[in-house]
């Protein structure tokens, strides 16, 4: 397989409704797909990351910088750019997992449309469909809260997952077990916005039988979620502090966490999401699948990383229409509550030529091979 071009598309999608969480506000999903055509196939990813580095230091502009002045060039030098040997092409460049992700991914997608393999195949999913779960952003008022909840599980929803902060946390919890029941499958995020200091009011959580807490504390700070494990009956769930399988094992070792979020663009890809998930069924932990608000682009790949056999808890893989009144790929349509893992050769999907033209703001040519 010989790399012949490599395009960056800007896209910018309006959200059907803003979202919320204690890093900031949402109103639109605004970022780049690659375009990757080799001699042999094309293909295509998704930068996950935003405009700003509010969620993750890495963001869209310096992401565009990254790929095409470092991974680009050491990449393109390789004989045959074949997914193995990407990653160690790029690993002298330190960080920047999700660039290295969207690059990775897209030629991924290329080599196994010339395979004519799918990536649920390649990753050794298990299963024809995954349970979806839906992401409720902070809201205004507990009223408007209860009123989202009710709507998603109208819709078939089998999980929910409340974004908390201080001030927006045990009340909007009890709120919505008081209305929906025990019965209910509950998970809050709170997207690192409280401190050990917390540990005491956290442990209020306890009292409504949550299936996890997710990243309560700053990033990568382990021992201080092992403090605060051991200070609460929830489970921790580790998703931004998690990038790479080697923190996995450590934050197990640790008991750090109890549960793990695996978001493929965060640690780098869908070989080392891999990686973390064999880690974690290794030590009896269970790994459920997170979501950046992808377009259908990402979507596609993440169901079928949620369909591996260690993916245990029902993901953040929601409907097409949860986000987008209008998608870039065909949507992803919710049947009695799950979603189908997609079947065709690379991540299953590609962009619909009218919508993708509709929602680009700006393309840019990265690399072209010399004639």
């Amino acid at each position: 397989m010989k790399l012949e071009r490599v395009e960056l598309l800007h896209v910018a999608i309006p959200l059907v409704t803003p979202f919320r969480t204690s890093f900031g506000t949402m109103t639109s999903k605004d970022t780049f797909l690659l375009h990757v055509v080799t001699d042999e196939a094309e293909g295509w990813s998704e930068f996950a990351a935003d405009p700003e580095p509010l969620y993750c230091s890495e963001f869209v502009a310096g992401a565009e910088l990254v790929i095409r002045d470092f991974l680009l060039p050491r990449v393109a030098a390789l004989p045959a750019p074949t997914t193995a040997a990407v990653a160690p092409a790029m690993a002298s460049v330190k960080g920047h997992e999700l660039a290295k992700a969207a690059l990775e991914t897209a030629l991924l997608d290329a080599e196994l449309r010339a395979y004519g393999m799918s990536l649920a195949t390649f990753l050794g999913s298990v299963h024809e469909r995954v349970p979806a779960g839906v992401s409720v952003g902070i809201k205004n008022s507990v009223p408007e809260l209860l009123d989202d909840v009710e709507r998603y599980l109208a819709e078939g929803y089998l999980r929910i997952k409340l974004k908390i902060e201080p001030g927006w946390d045990v009340e909007p919890v009890r709120a919505v077990r008081e209305r929906f029941g025990d019965a209910l499958p509950l998970q809050v995020d709170a997207n690192t916005a409280y401190t050990l200091a917390d540990a005491d009011h956290l442990r209020r959580l306890d009292d409504f039988g949550l299936l996890l807490i997710e990243e309560p504390l700053e990033e990568n700070n382990l021992h201080a979620h092992a403090r605060l494990q051991q200070r609460l009956r929830t489970p921790v769930c580790l998703d931004e502090s998690i990038h790479s399988a080697r923190d996995a094992a450590s934050a197990i070792a640790l008991d750090a966490c109890r549960v793990v979020n695996v978001k493929p663009a965060r640690v780098g890809g869908y070989l080392e999401a891999r990686r973390i998930h064999d880690v974690c069924a290794a030590h009896g932990v269970p790994v459920w699948c997170g979501g950046m608000l992808e377009t259908g682009i990402g979507r596609a790949p993440n169901l079928a990383l949620a369909a591996l056999p260690g993916c245990t808890l029902t993901g953040d893989t929601s409907a097409s229409l949860r986000y987008f009144a209008e998608d870039i790929t065909e949507p992803f349509t919710l049947h009695d509550g799950h979603l189908p893992v997609p079947t065709s050769p690379g991540i299953g999907t590609t962009p619909l030529t009218d919508a993708l033209a509709r929602f680009t703001t700006s393309r840019r040519e990265l690399y072209a091979a010399r004639r």
